[in-house]
């Protein structure tokens, strides 16, 4: 099976998991396998301090940029970015699901989407700040391995390659969660990596360094060192036999809801891919945010073998810009993983109807979807949701259906996403090097695929 665009049908037809999906394992599994471990995601927080209820729809948040919240209520508006309240009433209910949870990744963005004169470096280190405090006044006792994300830093994007005021307030509000290793690198280029458990290493990558608008990167190859740190780590990694999990906030791969557009600069992407090919021996998933939805990646090797397990994790800000057709309702979430190799078993989706609750006066979160349930998956490893992707080509398949409104949070089924938007969003999943990218949403094989659906 070779990197050319979408999978054929013979290709479909040789994964007959495919066609008739896997039931999920039965709740009395034997004894003697480990108990799964738990952790929660949380991202893109985006709290806008200046969310109020306003008499005047363009006076109720800077974020929505004097667009009428028409239909703001107390726990938020599509428009704006996180009131306080939701982000309350999201740790609330987290703090109160059970069983409890291993640790806490938080990949990014605490600050709103608003012009950078409304910011100063000293109100987004306020901002991470009280997202930090909050975070350790709901889970006192539970370890928390931040990333940070593009907003967090004034001007936005523009993440420098060496110590600055951001890395080393970030380091110091952390403190209580890193160790002095990580926290030396933390302050001097943003990322670290720390065991989170006996044989499982968090490796937290500053890919803003990576990112497109980032000037103060533009013309480095290497920014800050990170390459060099990144292939070192997991090398040691490897020699200590522990297994990886890669945080970080922008991903990597292809915007799905894009077409042709990488998240992070194109050189950067293949770079990222290459070594994730290189090590995907140890590492056992990958967990990303930036993008507010929810979607999925499946490394390949240039054969077309799954190697990786790639998760981007939707937001808990509602925020979408005035003319954009759909936005996601806020969520969090958590992911099971096997007690011995940490490869993800599961994803336990958390959402708020924001609408709802609005009307209601009353955040009830609740679960969106369990994904081995939703779509018949036995667990979360890569040969697992590569035949899930596969699956998305099938004539009349209803998995992509669920997989788009999963995308969207719940936001509108009535939006459906077909021809060019549905290819757009299989290439994603599929591939996400240039050349494997590009024959599927260009190659004749792609068009004779997509003839059936």
């Amino acid at each position: 099976m070779g990197p050319v665009g979408l999978f054929p049908l013979w290709v479909l037809l040789s994964y007959p998991d495919v066609l008739l999906a896997a039931p999920a394992p039965p709740e009395d599994a034997p004894h003697h396998l480990p108990e799964p471990g738990r952790f929660w995601h949380i991202t893109d927080l985006h709290l806008d301090a200046t969310y109020h209820l306003a008499d005047d729809p363009t006076k109720v948040c800077f974020s929505s940029k004097g667009a009428p919240a028409i239909k703001a209520g107390i726990y938020g508006d599509f428009l704006c970015d996180s009131p306080y309240s939701l982000i309350q009433s999201a740790f609330t209910h987290m703090s109160q699901v059970t069983p409890r949870a291993d640790f806490i990744i938080w990949t990014g963005d605490s600050p709103p989407h608003v012009p950078a004169g409304e910011l100063s470096t000293s109100m987004v280190i306020q901002l991470i700040r009280n997202m930090s405090e909050t975070l350790r006044d709901h889970f006192p006792r539970l370890p928390v391995f931040p990333a940070l994300g593009n907003h967090d830093y004034w001007p936005q994007d523009q993440m420098p390659t060496s110590t600055n005021a951001i890395y080393q307030a970030a380091a110091k509000l952390w403190a209580p969660w890193l160790q002095d290793q990580a926290l030396s690198t933390l302050r001097e280029g943003g990322f670290y990596s720390q065991l989170a458990r006996p044989g499982l290493r968090v490796v937290s990558l500053n890919t803003i360094l990576y990112y497109g608008p980032d000037k103060a990167t533009a013309n480095d190859t290497d920014p800050a060192g990170q390459y060099r740190w990144l292939e070192a780590t997991l090398d040691n990694a490897t020699q200590n036999l522990e297994k990886v999990f890669i945080i970080a906030h922008v991903p990597i791969g292809y915007l799905p809801f894009a077409r042709d557009i990488t998240a992070i600069r194109q050189p950067h992407n293949e770079r990222l891919v290459s070594i994730f090919r290189k090590y995907s021996h140890v590492i056992a998933g990958h967990f990303y945010g930036h993008t507010h939805r929810d979607s999925l990646m499946v490394l390949l090797d240039p054969d077309g073998e799954p190697l990786s397990s790639i998760f981007v994790s939707p937001a808990v800000t509602p925020i979408k810009r005035v003319l954009e057709p759909y936005s996601n309702n806020p969520a969090f979430r958590m992911y099971l993983y096997h007690g011995s190799d940490f490869t993800p078993l599961d994803i336990w989706q958390y959402y708020l109807n924001l609408t709802e609750a609005n009307q209601r006066q009353r955040a009830d979160w609740r679960r969106e979807y369990v994904m081995t349930e939703a779509f018949g998956l036995k667990d979360l490893r890569p040969q697992s949701l590569l035949r899930l992707a596969l699956s998305f080509q099938l004539p009349r398949a209803n998995s992509f259906d669920k997989y788009f409104s999963h995308f969207m949070v719940s936001y509108d089924d009535s939006i459906h996403c077909a021809k060019d938007c549905k290819l757009s969003q299989v290439c994603a999943v599929l591939h996400l090097d240039h050349e494997a990218y590009s024959q599927c949403v260009g190659g004749r094989g792609v068009q004779d695929s997509f003839a059936l659906l």
